[in-house]
C-alpha cells in the first residue's frame, strides 16, 4: 500500500535528511550486502537505490557482498552437494571455482549493472584484484575458507576518488595464487576498518540483536563492546549471531566509528538508518556514553 504525502510531510522528511546529508559528506560508509535483501528483486532494487542515493548526495558508499544462496544453487546444478561446518562452507578446489565463478562473476557484474541502470557509477572488484585481500587456509578441515591476513584498500581508495561506488566481492588469494573463499561479514568488517569508515552497515534477516529472539519488540537499539561481551557470556547472543557481532566488534577495534546490523529485508532501510532520526537495528560503538 502507497502512503501519499502532502507537501509539507515532503518537505519535514527532506528537512529531517539535511543534517545527515552534512555529517555523511565525504565520509565512508561500507555496506556488506547478502541475505534474503539479495534474493528478492524488489529489495534488491530499492538497496541499489538506496546506495546511489547516497553516492549522489556525497556519501564514498563501498558495497561489499557474498552470495551464499547462489553458491549453493550453482554447486547443485553441477552435482556437487554443499557441505557446512561450524556454518562455514567446505571448500575444496572445484567449489572454489565456483566461489569465484558466481561471487567475482555473476553476482558483482549484475550488481554494477543494476547500480548503473539506477543512475550511479560503479566499478566492480574481487579480493584478487591487486591482491586486495590476502589470506591463508582458516582450517585444514574447511580446505580453501580464507583466514584473512592482510587487506590492500588502495583500489578501493582510487575508485571512490574518482566517483565510482566499488563493488567488492569477497573471495581473496593467498602468495601462491590459491583461490579462496571469505565470509563476507569479516571481508567487510576488515575493509571498513582499513578504510576507517564512519559506518558500516550489515544488513541481515533478522531486525538487530535480540534480547529474546522470537520477540522482534526486544530490539537491543545500542550496545558497546563490553556490553556486547556481556551477552555473549550470558547467551543472549548465540548461534549465527555470535559470528557477525564478533566481525562488528571487530570492525571497531580496527577504527570504524559505529557499526549496524538491521534487517535488510525492510525497503529503503539503508535510508531509514543514515537519514533520518528514527534510525534501524541494532548500533554496535567502541563506549556508550551515558549507560
Amino acid at each position: 500500500m502507497s502512503i501519499l504525502l502532502t507537501n509539507s510531510q515532503r518537505a519535514e522528511v527532506l528537512t529531517q535528511a539535511l543534517p545527515y546529508i552534512k555529517k555523511y559528506n565525504g565520509k565512508i560508509v561500507v555496506i556488506k550486502y547478502g541475505g534474503n535483501a539479495m534474493i528478492n528483486e524488489q529489495l534488491k532494487e530499492q538497496v541499489m537505490e538506496d546506495v546511489v542515493l547516497l553516492s549522489l548526495i556525497g556519501v564514498k558508499v563501498v558495497l561489499v557482498h557474498g552470495g551464499g544462496p547462489e553458491i549453493t544453487e550453482t554447486m547443485k546444478k553441477v552435482g556437487k552437494e554443499s557441505v557446512f561446518l561450524d556454518g562455514l562452507r567446505v571448500t575444496d578446489k572445484e567449489t572454489a571455482e565456483i566461489v569465484q565463478m558466481v561471487l567475482a562473476g555473476k553476482i558483482n557484474k549484475g550488481l554494477v549493472n543494476l547500480l548503473e541502470v539506477k543512475g550511479g557509477r560503479a566499478m566492480g572488484l574481487s579480493g584478487m584484484d591487486d591482491r586486495m585481500i590476502l589470506c591463508e587456509m582458516k582450517d585444514e578441515r574447511l580446505g580453501y575458507v580464507g583466514k584473512i591476513t592482510k587487506v590492500n584498500v588502495t583500489p578501493i581508495q582510487d575508485l571512490l576518488e574518482k566517483g565510482y561506488i566499488p563493488v567488492v566481492s569477497t573471495v581473496g588469494c593467498d602468495k601462491e595464487g590459491n583461490v579462496y573463499n571469505i565470509n563476507a561479514d569479516t571481508a567487510a568488517a576488515y575493509i571498513a576498518g582499513a578504510l576507517q569508515a564512519e559506518r558500516l552497515i550489515t544488513l541481515t534477516d533478522i531486525a538487530g540483536i535480540l534480547k529474546d529472539p522470537t520477540n522482534p519488540a526486544t530490539l537491543i537499539p545500542e550496545l558497546d563492546i563490553q556490553e556486547a561481551h556481556n551477552l555473549f557470556e550470558t547467551g543472549v547472543i548465540s548461534g549465527g549471531m555470535i559470528p557477525k557481532v564478533e566481525c562488528c566488534i571487530e570492525a571497531i577495534e580496527h577504527g570504524v566509528r559505529k557499526v549496524i546490523i538491521m534487517d535488510g529485508r525492510v525497503p529503503h532501510s539503508i535510508l531509514i538508518e543514515t537519514l533520518t532520526d528514527e534510525g534501524a537495528g541494532t548500533m554496535v560503538v567502541e563506549h556508550r556514553e551515558g549507560k
